[in-house]
């Protein structure tokens, strides 16, 4: 679900990119393929011209690693620098990408992006993107440091895999079946919950994040995922205020906590600096949608298809060098 009021920053905005070109997500930098018939093999792209790189920073390389890290996991997607050029702002270069599969099935795109001076952002559409050879490493190393949210599976952060969510959000209910298979499939893997409701649009969201903190603080990460499973269950029940403390209390119960107790911790200052921190995170992160997942630092919706996410899991364990 987008949050109604835009945060600065996105890092989403290539992976949508790579996935919009098997169905439709929020952003999508690369235009539809017409309705004419895609070719048969895979596209050739035209020699680029050295008269058209004409910025020294970034380099055609650090552009290439950078796609490699963004889009490494798709064994179908081929692409090829075609312009690095100089702009009327110092150390602002515009890159143009020839984007394509090797299966034919998709027209060839054309992706344009600006490289910022900084050399570690990009503008690409309207998104400010995390940019570099590994250009999730600054948001894996904030992540480590502050998402203290209830985890389950292994305590090492060697790979972290950090939800953020609403337990009022239809898309994050949704999204639980694929952070179960990833318990599953990832052993190894910490996997985090981190609050951010959008509470212009659900009212319940911060009450419930605030029980969520305290059922885990009560309770310890165990109480904490069978409160969590217990109020996506019960998500209906969170539309009215009435509705909302039997949803909770419930959950609380069953997590096997006093809801009294869980109520009264709620209500604490301190909580509500809990959750206001994780929203925080969410909003230095670039998160601009729920539910969110983290891989690594790397920013994808929790609600792909399944074998997809578990696709860049692998990928980016892999490029972090971590042994699943």
């Amino acid at each position: 679900m987008i949050r109604p009021s835009i945060r600065f920053t996105s890092a989403v905005a290539l992976v949508a990119l790579s996935l919009s070109m098997t169905q439709a997500f929020a952003q999508t930098e690369v235009p539809a393929a017409p309705v004419a018939p895609a070719p048969a093999t895979a596209p050739v792209f035209p020699k680029p011209d050295p008269a058209n790189f004409t910025a020294t920073t970034p380099t055609k390389e650090t552009v290439s690693s950078f796609l490699s890290a963004s889009w490494g996991y798709d064994d179908s997607r081929i692409w090829q620098v075609q312009a690095i050029l100089k702009t009327p702002v110092e150390g602002v270069a515009k890159v143009v990408v020839l984007v394509g599969d090797k299966t034919g099935k998709e027209k060839p795109a054309v992706l344009q992006f600006y490289a910022m001076a900084d050399g570690k952002h990009i503008i690409t559409s309207d998104q400010i993107v995390e940019f570099g050879a590994n250009p999730f490493a600054d948001s894996r190393a904030k992540l480590q440091e502050h998402a203290n949210g209830p985890y389950r599976g292994a305590a090492p952060k060697d790979l972290e895999l950090v939800e953020f969510a609403d337990f009022q959000c239809p898309h994050c209910k949704e999204a639980q079946a694929n952070m179960d298979k990833l318990a599953v499939d990832f052993p190894k893997a910490r996997i985090v919950f981190e609050n951010d409701p959008l509470a212009s649009i659900h009212p319940q969201s911060v009450n419930a994040a605030s029980y969520g903190v305290c059922v885990a603080s009560l309770g310890g990460s165990t109480a904490f995922f069978q409160f969590a499973a217990a109020v996506f269950d019960g998500q209906d029940g969170l539309a009215t205020s009435d509705g909302a403390a039997l949803t909770l209390n419930s959950a609380a119960t069953k997590a096997g906590l006093d809801p009294a107790k869980v109520a009264t911790c709620a209500a604490t200052p301190a909580t509500k600096s809990s959750v206001d921190a994780s929203v925080k995170l969410a909003g230095d992160l670039g998160v601009t949608q729920v539910p969110m997942l983290f891989i690594n630092g790397r920013q994808v919706p929790a609600n792909v298809p399944y074998e997809t996410l578990k696709k860049i899991v692998e990928y980016q364990a892999k490029m972090d060098g971590v042994a699943l």
